[in-house]
């Protein structure tokens, strides 16, 4: 199985969002935008910015707990960018 840690961006919130999950991209993102409780349920306008897959469920929490870490809207979008710019 494969494990991913991404990064959204909601523009109605201006904010960015970093998870992880063994699911299809596709369908995380899908239960993002469905309204449900807690912070990425508030609007349905998410959209994934930056993706980066491991093959076990802990090297991608360590990613995860990493990059929440920064706490640096800056950092997270030079890791953004610098993946676009490859």
């Amino acid at each position: 199985m494969t494990y991913i840690v991404y990064i959204l961006f909601s523009p109605t919130l201006n904010r960015y969002y970093i998870g992880f999950t063994g699911d299809p991209i596709e369908e995380r993102l899908r239960k993002h935008n469905s309204f449900h409780k807690g912070f990425t349920g508030k609007v349905n306008d998410w959209s994934v910015k930056y993706i980066e897959y491991f093959d076990t469920k802990q090297e991608a929490m360590q990613r995860e707990k990493e990059i929440k870490s920064w706490k640096s809207r800056v950092a997270i979008e030079k890791l953004i960018q610098k993946k676009t710019d490859t």
